[in-house]
């Protein structure tokens, strides 16, 4: 008994707890695998077909790639993206209209296994969603594979980023209102401006100024560059902006978790 109340609070982390909770989040999402993986590879498709169809193909075939190879990267990662904030935003908020946050803050879970448990799960399925909207692409044309470790990093970090996103907004949130209105009118903006559908060095010098200052478009260029080869921004320069973003907001929702803002009070 006693081996087994250390390997749980194994160096202070309850490994136990943070693992609980971890599945916990995975099997709420699989519960409705339906509208939380497939729905959004079909719905990634279908901007795929669009803008292949409607926009000039000509505008963005000058570095030895077609379109179709140029937009799919940027879609990947938006559905990455998307869902990862989506996951862990819904998650807090509603068990915080339900009532049953209290049912994650009574049992002896520190704000690191709290945090971390709710990020691996918005991960999870952001990883998921972005290995089925590939595979359902891939049926349509062949996608190009340069680096698959930048893949990975990017694919990872802006899951974690959003992920991180999602459970501060969740927590300040108090109705899904709130939470629309920050999809609607701050997650989506980014998004679309961020060179998903579009190179940035086709923007006029003001708006390609802009794009630079936007964190997403280095997740999407960084995204891109892993399987096309090629990128409108330094590599190294979405590496770091990546980096210190994520463990900026890894600290605050840490700090928040901790001081109960939105959650104890």
């Amino acid at each position: 008994m006693q081996k087994f109340v250390k390997i749980k609070h194994f160096r202070g982390f309850n490994w136990y707890g943070f693992y609980t909770l971890y599945i916990k989040e995975v099997k709420r999402f699989f519960s409705v695998f339906a509208q939380t993986i497939l729905a959004p590879a079909i719905t990634t498709l279908l901007f795929y077909v669009i803008f292949t169809i409607s926009i000039d193909r000509e505008y963005l075939n000058t570095n030895n790639y077609s379109f179709s190879e140029f937009l799919a990267p940027g879609l990947i990662c938006m559905a990455i993206m998307q869902n990862s904030f989506a996951n862990t935003s819904s998650s807090i908020l509603i068990s915080k209209v339900q009532g049953n946050i209290v049912d994650v803050l009574m049992p002896p879970l520190s704000e690191y296994e709290l945090t971390f448990s709710y990020l691996l799960g918005g991960v999870t399925r952001g990883l998921l969603v972005g290995f089925s909207v590939s595979f359902v692409i891939f049926l349509f044309i062949p996608i190009m594979i340069s680096n698959i470790t930048i893949i990975f990093y990017f694919a990872f970090s802006s899951s974690f980023l959003l992920s991180n996103l999602g459970i501060l907004c969740g927590i300040w949130s108090k109705k899904f209102d709130h939470m629309a209105s920050i999809t609607n009118f701050i997650i989506l903006p980014l998004t679309f401006l961020s060179g998903t559908f579009y190179s940035v060095e086709k923007l006029p010098e003001f708006w390609h100024f802009i794009a630079h200052w936007n964190p997403f478009f280095y997740m999407i260029d960084g995204f891109r560059t892993g399987f096309i080869g090629y990128g409108d921004s330094n590599i190294s320069v979405g590496i770091l902006v990546l980096a210190l973003i994520n463990l900026f907001f890894l600290f605050l929702t840490i700090f928040v978790f901790k001081k109960g803002f939105g959650l104890k009070t």
